[in-house]
């Protein structure tokens, strides 16, 4: 059996205006949108997924638009601090440019583990960061409004915000089978053994700093991606005899999912690559249609007459011009 796990699958935020939301990820950022569903746990909230073409494990972030009326981040440990995103080298200064013209302010360029960065916040005050790499991947979206030569790749890596790195790295690289890669100060540095995106992670240790709380601009979770079933079976149940408060396997039509908490406080998912998001739409029409899981299709009516209608992209089909 290979690796157990195989990087970041996907980060899940908190977000305000369903419609700000799809204008800033699928407009201004330039992602494809994967699919508009619902929150399967309270379903009169959207569920809205942002990837590559595809919707490929380590390229997918995806939010519950809450309302722009709720409670807001209070940053500090035990949450997900920051979501990077990979861009081709060279790319930094057209980013720069079109952020400024969007009137985001940006932190940068930095450099970071020998490489170029920029930082700053979605709408929602959820903080991002583009990292110029020459290991580009992911299926790129090629109808988006960003040119390929500039386009978001995948997710790069994420930073989990912790007031001691120590049982956090220990669950890292001995649960889920990472390795130390490098460190700089208080940020330590880990990388899946798996190719692709969404294989760096990054702790910083903030000894001294007061806990976050979770609300608008915050990550939710961070789902690790597993390559089948039968592996989230077997790293559910070592990680469970290792003294951990498990879920059950859960259903998200798109990928089974375990949930947890580790030592630092932050929520993992443990979510399994099959079967994609082609199970309900195809590849020409993701994200174009409200879908909704089998239990949830006798409420359609209901759910459809609560949630606040949204315009999807015109460029978001295949080849249909913005």
């Amino acid at each position: 059996m290979g690796k157990k796990i195989l990087g970041i699958h996907h980060i899940t935020a908190l977000a305000g205006d369903p419609q700000e939301n799809f204008d800033f990820y699928a407009g201004f950022l330039g992602l494809r949108l994967l699919k508009k569903t619902v929150n399967y746990d309270d379903p009169q909230t959207y569920h809205f997924y942002y990837g590559d073409a595809e919707g490929s494990p380590g390229t997918v972030l995806t939010f519950f638009p809450v309302g722009a009326n709720s409670y807001r981040l209070s940053p500090g440990a035990g949450l997900v601090s920051a979501v990077s995103w990979s861009v081709p080298a060279g790319a930094l200064e057209y980013w720069i440019q079109r952020l400024g013209t969007h009137s985001i302010e940006v932190h940068g360029p930095f450099e970071r583990f020998g490489e170029r960065a920029v930082a700053f916040q979605d709408p929602d005050g959820l903080q991002l960061e583009l990292v110029e790499t020459a290991e580009v991947s992911g299926k790129l979206w090629e109808y988006g409004p960003v040119s390929r030569d500039y386009a978001i790749r995948g997710i790069y890596s994420a930073t989990l915000t912790v007031r001691n790195h120590q049982p956090t790295e220990q669950l890292l690289i001995g649960g889920l089978e990472l390795r130390p890669m490098a460190a700089e100060g208080n940020r330590r540095r880990y990388i899946s053994a798996s190719g692709g995106p969404g294989r760096l992670v990054d702790i910083l240790e903030q000894a001294e700093g007061r806990y976050g709380i979770v609300g608008l601009g915050a990550v939710h979770h961070i789902a690790w991606r597993t390559p089948d079933d039968r592996t989230q079976l077997e790293l559910r149940g070592t990680l469970e005899r290792e003294g951990y408060a498990l879920s059950p396997v859960l259903d998200r039509n798109y990928f089974r999912s375990v949930y947890f908490r580790e030592p630092g406080r932050i929520l993992f998912e443990i979510a399994t690559d099959p079967p994609g998001f082609m199970v309900d739409e195809p590849a020409d029409r993701l994200g174009t249609e409200l879908k909704l899981p089998r239990f949830l299709e006798a409420q359609r009516e209901t759910i459809e007459r609560f949630l606040e209608p949204v315009a999807v992209p015109e460029f978001n089909k295949s080849g249909a011009q913005p």
